[in-house]
């Protein structure tokens, strides 16, 4: 039993930055959450402030820390998890950005990535890196960077910038630029990274014209990652483990083994599969990456994603003002016998997996002069649902036998969105009691990188038991339902076809 001690983890993500402190049992003793703010320059595109996430990130930090010293426990390390995909360019000599950081969301590089699939080069790349090629990953975004601020390509060339994601960032920052690092989980989702070979891909850094020189060291995700200075943060505390967000909440889930699986609802739904020292590719657009480890060889996941999950409620919240609170829509759900035919398809920057649309936008069907607010958010948590439902499915057709599906994250908390999950899906539901997945993960990392932690079976007090919601809908009425759904994402697709070719793109 560690007493007194704690480990700090930053999770800095779509819509906030946060640090929670961690205690041997894995429960939260400290929190500090901060809001990020997002930019909407264009359709489709979505910016963050580097500088913004930088500051909130180190307040969230100090203040942690201050909360820990008031209760008399003592952060030993630094974990770090984050969006992945985001990507930020920044001067080497003083760490300022060149511009804002473009979100995994953003789809401002889409006819980059056609027009590369177009050349023939989508097996190339997807045999390196495990990726399709899509606007998602950082790749395409770095060369936009490169290529739209003036000057950016010859500095890059020359050596006087540094990319990474946010991690990188973080790092950099908080070592006083001393760090310039990644992990391999982050790495392995920027279309760059062979994640067989471990290491940058020359040729992929040639198909997306990004120079080598930018890119930071690549390390395990236990590993050494440098010291926080103590000129920043009043205290020198090691960073000892980093990984992308869906990777570290698989890791948090105790998703160790092959064969384990978890899905996270934050802004967007990852559902993860772990496929352990093999990887795994998907004839069904599924992805293949590179999973948390506690040493040994590198293990390896299948893994889907859903761009809108709880950002859908964010939009029924802020946009809409259907609700006042994220917790109202619990219950406006389940005043309704059913969504009377009404199907909301939040395809606000495009569609994930299985589909890979990046033209395709949201949509409301089925709308009657009866239709109002209840209806409305109904439909909008049943999307969650059934975008979750067509990523099972691709993995079923894949090979993979889910028995139940293991779920966290802040959406996770809503009673009537898991019980219909599990109807959608026709298989228990299982949530954690720590729905903080995604820090207890990282926390977990850098805790068994200084021995906080012993092994894995050490980790095990911290998983917590889990609430199970089995399936109880009819088989008939949930496969209606699931043909509506399909009608309502075919005629999205079609939809944006159809405007592009009248358009003339």
């Amino acid at each position: 039993m560690k007493s007194g001690q704690v480990i700090l983890a930053v999770d800095s993500g779509t819509t906030s930055c946060r640090t929670l402190a961690f205690d041997h049992n894995g429960q939260i003793l400290a929190t500090e959450q901060l809001p990020l703010t997002q930019h909407f320059p264009e359709d489709g595109w979505v910016e963050h402030d580097a500088v913004e996430i930088w500051l909130n990130t180190l307040k969230t930090i100090r203040g942690a820390i201050q909360t820990c010293k008031d209760i008399h426990q003592t952060p030993i390390a630094i974990g770090i998890t984050n969006q992945r995909e985001t990507v930020i360019v920044w001067d080497r000599e003083t760490g300022t950005p060149i511009h804002k950081a473009l979100v995994w969301q953003d789809r401002r590089t889409a006819d980059f990535c056609n027009k590369l699939s177009e050349e023939g080069l989508t097996e190339e790349v997807q045999g390196a890196t495990g990726l399709l090629l899509d606007p998602y990953f950082s790749a395409s975004k770095i060369a936009w960077i490169l290529d739209k601020v003036p000057g950016a390509r010859e500095r890059a060339e020359k050596g006087e910038l540094a990319c990474g994601t946010v991690d990188s960032y973080i790092i950099w920052q908080l070592t006083g630029g001393e760090k310039h690092l990644t992990d391999e989980t982050n790495a392995s989702r920027t279309s760059l990274y062979n994640i067989h070979e471990g290491n940058w891909d020359e040729r992929m850094l040639e198909i997306f014209n990004v120079p080598a020189s930018l890119l930071p060291n690549v390390l395990p995700s236990m590993a050494d990652f440098g010291k926080a200075d103590i000129e920043t943060l009043g205290v020198s505390l090691p960073i000892c483990g980093v990984a992308g967000d869906q990777q570290a909440a698989s890791f948090g889930q105790g998703c160790f083994e092959a064969g384990m699986s978890k899905a996270t609802y934050g802004t967007g739904c990852f559902v993860l599969v772990n496929t352990g020292n093999t990887p795994v590719t998907s004839s069904h657009k599924l992805l293949t990456t590179i999973a948390c480890r506690a040493g040994g060889d590198v293990q390896y996941a299948v893994e889907g994603s859903i761009f809108i999950a709880g950002a859908v409620v964010q939009w029924m919240k802020e946009r809409m003002q259907l609700v006042e609170a994220s917790g109202d829509t619990e219950e406006l759900a389940a005043a309704l016998e059913s969504n009377r035919g009404v199907y909301l398809v939040p395809a606000f920057t495009g569609l994930g997996a299985p589909h890979w649309d990046s033209e395709a936008r949201g949509a409301v069907f089925g709308l009657r002069r009866e239709t109002g607010k209840r209806t409305m958010v109904r439909a909008g948590l049943e999307s969650v649902a059934y975008q979750t439902h067509d990523l099972v499915s691709a993995l079923q057709a894949d090979g993979f036998e889910l028995s139940a599906l293991r779920v966290d994250g802040g959406m996770s908390q809503n009673n009537w969105l898991m019980q219909f999950l599990s109807d959608v899906l026709q298989m228990p539901v299982e949530r954690s009691s720590t729905i903080e997945s995604t820090a207890l993960g990282v926390a977990m990392l850098a805790g068994l990188q200084v021995g906080f932690w012993k092994d894995q079976e050490d980790l095990r007090s911290c998983l917590g038991t889990t609430q199970t919601f089995p399936p109880k809908l009819d088989k008939t009425t949930r496969d209606q339902q699931l043909a509506g759904w399909d009608v309502a994402v075919k005629s999205v697709r079609y939809h944006a076809q159809l405007t592009k070719e009248i358009s003339g793109d």
